[in-house]
Order: structure tokens, then sequence, then C-alpha cells
């Protein structure tokens, strides 16, 4: 099993900045707690040891709050001075990162993969990436996912669709991927690394 964690906890909230003026995004209260809790909360039951947050704006809130241990995790800090895109945010937060493989997920958003069992699909398969698929029933909010068997084929962009794959934003990864100089400092993971890059040779968790 995987022990480690990055947690893209960085950005901007521009869509909840009228109503939360002085939080970040990830720090929206929710049940008294932020919803970062909830996040750590769920890594913490799903067995990881160690977490390195990604962070940048007001990331002082979000250090302030965690400190460097959530329950049983270690915390660490991957700070960005400008912000990053998703691609470099995670570009960063991996020189923090011990293990050859780590586990990926936004910090505002929850989607409660059993990671368990995805590491052991992704050991199963020698995959280098492997993503969870959420399927989605008469929406237009979200490019889909196109797949041959349990590999990517192709993302497509938003568009109305009865039903379709979405990408849950879950990843396990080989660290390899991303370490080397091919990569700039500021990069879209989605767009520039699994759209272009990776397709067709990701391979796909499919949770129901």
């Amino acid at each position: 099993m995987i022990n480690e964690a990055i947690i893209l906890a960085g950005g901007l909230g521009t869509r909840l900045k009228e109503s939360l003026p002085d939080l970040p995004k990830p720090m929206a209260p929710l049940g008294g707690k932020p919803f970062l809790y909830y996040v750590l909360d769920y890594l913490y039951q799903s067995g990881i040891k160690r977490g390195i947050l990604s962070v940048g704006h007001m990331h002082e809130d979000v250090i302030s709050y965690f400190g460097k241990q959530f329950k049983g995790i270690q915390l660490e800090y991957a700070i960005e001075s400008n912000p990053l895109g998703t691609g470099g945010a995670i570009k960063l937060a991996l020189e923090q990162v011990k293990s050859a493989e780590v586990g990926i997920l936004n910090g505002d958003t929850f989607f409660p993969v059993p990671l368990r069992e995805m590491y052991d699909f992704h050991r199963y398969k020698n995959a280098d990436l492997t993503l969870a698929l959420k399927p989605m029933h008469k929406f237009d909010r979200y490019g889909t996912v196109e797949l041959v068997r349990d590999r990517v084929q192709s993302f497509r962009e938003k568009t109305y669709m009865e039903y379709g794959l979405i990408n849950g934003g879950v990843y396990i990864m080989r660290k390899s991927l991303l370490t080397g100089n091919e990569w700039p400092e500021k990069f879209s993971f989605e767009k520039e690394f699994l759209e272009k890059k990776s397709k067709p040779a990701i391979v796909c968790r499919l949770l129901l």
C-alpha cells in the first residue's frame, strides 16, 4: 500500500471568493471543520502515513490550522510563491516524496475511492499512472474519459451526456513520471500531461 499522498490545496477558489473572502477554498467550513479536514481524515482511514500539502493562496491559514501532524499522518508543505498550475504544484511537491509511488488528490473535492483496492489494481497492472473514474448521468459540467478496456483512449471536452465517465481527480503515480527536466515549472497536469502526453497508456480503475 502507498503511504504518501500529495494533496493539492493551493487553488485560488475564485468561485467562492465572494462568500469566503478571508479563507482559501480547502478551508471552507463544513460541519464546524474545514473541508480539508475531511480529506485528510479519509487519507488517515486509508492508511496514509505522510501527506505533502501543496499550498499557495493563503497558505498560512492551512499551516496554522493543521501544523505538522493530523492524527497519524505526518504533514509537510510545498509552498507555491506563484501559481504553478496543477502540474507544477505536483512536481514541486514530488521533491518531498520519499517513496517510488504516491497518491495524488484534490484538497477541495471529495471522491472517497477505496485506495487499498486502487493500489492493488495499480500494482497488478504494473502501471505508471492509475486514475479513478466516476460514472455520471445526464450532465454537461465535466469532460469525459473514453476507454479501451482498462486504458484511457482519449479525453473529451465538456458536452451534454446521458451517461459518461469523468476523471475523479484521484491518482496513483510513479514519482519518476514528473521528476525529469522535460516538464516546465508551471503547467496543467490535466491538459498538458494527461491529455497530451499519457494517452492511451493510462490505466484506469473504474469505481462505481
